[in-house]
């Protein structure tokens, strides 16, 4: 008799990354090389080490569920397999859980495994400050270590929370697009379990008798994410009928394609629209199509210094009422000292 059903869909999704990172690895302009620490390059002649792939687990169902998955395929491939668990030190009693965390992960036969504390600032609000010290913690193991990969347990519930959070926010279409499955420095994260419900991973986990944590952040009603999650889609499903997930992580994937092809229009774009000092010539500007437009404005001014994450649609709409409203309006302030202004046709981005 094969595993239960929840079993093989997450070993599935894990053992499908996993190839990925493998066929990555072997290529050379993906190879280990591009992972691996300062110091620890192989003899001449010494084979290539297996990639160490880490998983980021929480303790919660979904990333145990990821974790035992990537247990149990590394054994079955030529893949080093370990576990990171993040201490946000926001409630009391918080290293001892990581420790608990890491104990279990270890049992699991990962290795490396370790439990990293974390001090979590508070721009951007609670949620959004946590996050940046996680991946930021992420991003310093997997860097020391020589991670070809880090798996993150989001799931298909997490994907459409993130497409509807975005609406909120009226955020545009790369907002709505929810979360890649692959992203970050190099493709770092993948996240298998984008497809599959979180009813699955935590079935998976019941099955398997893997003790899970469930943090109390998730129900306290302060956060919005866990507002959306039990109050939100609950409500949308008892007007809407069931499948409303399932039709936003949907509108996620194609909100990302078209996003993407919009991208890649802009960058093409780029510089047929600069004269020959580089700078943005409005007339060419304003004979793009709003969506083109607005992306070569973006991405003009983060290369200026402008940080993505602050650089709202408010700010793009302002830099582009410089281009298709002109009434002589004075220079708009963007994030990161960045300032825009139209000077003789031309829109001019700089450093203020």
């Amino acid at each position: 008799m094969g595993p239960h059903p929840a079993v093989a869909a997450i070993r599935l999704a894990v053992r499908r990354v996993l190839h990925d990172v493998l066929t990555e690895h072997s290529t050379p302009e993906h190879g280990a090389r591009a992972h691996r620490p300062a110091g620890d390059a192989p003899a001449a002649g010494e084979p290539r080490r297996p990639p160490l792939v880490l998983v980021a687990c929480s303790g919660g169902a979904d990333s145990m569920a990821l974790a035992s998955a990537l247990a149990f395929e590394a054994r079955k491939l030529a893949v080093r397999a370990g576990a990171v668990t993040v201490d946000h030190g926001l409630q009391p009693g918080s290293d001892l859980r990581a420790a608990e965390v890491a104990a279990r992960l270890t049992a699991l036969n990962l290795d490396p495994v370790e439990a990293i504390a974390v001090t979590v600032g508070r721009e951007g609000g609670p949620e959004a400050a946590a996050r940046d010290a996680r991946y930021a913690a992420l991003d310093e193991a997997a860097e020391r270590l020589g991670a070809a990969a880090v798996l993150l347990g989001h799931t298909r519930d997490d994907q459409a929370e993130t497409v509807l959070l975005g609406l909120a926010r009226g955020s545009g279409i790369r907002s709505l697009s929810g979360m890649a499955a692959v992203s970050g420095t190099r493709d770092r994260y993948r996240r298998p379990f984008l497809q599959l419900d979180r009813q699955t991973a935590r079935k998976a986990c019941l099955v398997q008798s893997l003790p899970v944590w469930d943090d109390p952040m998730n129900a306290d009603p302060a956060y919005t994410r866990s507002r959306l999650r039990h109050e939100g889609l609950p409500a949308l499903e008892k007007s809407l009928g069931k499948g409303v997930v399932e039709a936003l992580a949907r509108t996620a994937q194609l909100c990302r394609d078209d996003a993407d092809a919009l991208d890649a229009w802009a960058a093409d774009a780029d510089p047929s629209v600069r004269d020959d000092a580089g700078l943005l010539e409005c007339a060419k500007l304003y004979a793009l199509p709003p969506a083109v437009r607005r992306r070569v404005l973006r991405r003009a001014a983060i290369a200026e210094g402008s940080p993505a994450g602050s650089l709202f649609a408010r700010h793009i709409e302002e830099m582009d009422r410089l281009i298709t409203g002109w009434r002589g309006q004075g220079a708009i302030n963007l994030p990161g000292r960045v300032v825009a202004r139209r000077q003789g046709g031309r829109l001019v981005i700089r450093q203020g």
